[in-house]
């Protein structure tokens, strides 16, 4: 099952889609999530939201914010 990666900001949503994985800054460390992923609410620093959709790599610049994890849901509230 793939995963749906919900990206937004104050203005608006930058990215709906679903994922193979993504790999986002946290602030305790960089991490990824895969299919199944336990859930978890975690804050995120400056660097770049890396995702895989269909085989090719795409990636979203931010500054901050916060990301909850919840079956198969990756959803990033974020600043760019």
């Amino acid at each position: 099952m793939p995963i749906l990666l919900t990206v937004t900001t104050s203005g608006g949503v930058l990215v709906n889609t679903h994922v193979e994985s993504v790999s986002l800054p946290g602030s305790e460390g960089a991490f990824t999530v895969l299919n199944s992923h336990a859930p978890l609410v975690a804050s995120l620093t400056a660097g770049d939201i890396v995702y895989a959709v269909g085989g090719e790599t795409r990636s979203q610049k931010i500054e901050r914010g916060f990301v909850r994890v919840l079956n198969n849901k990756v959803e990033a509230c974020v600043e760019l």
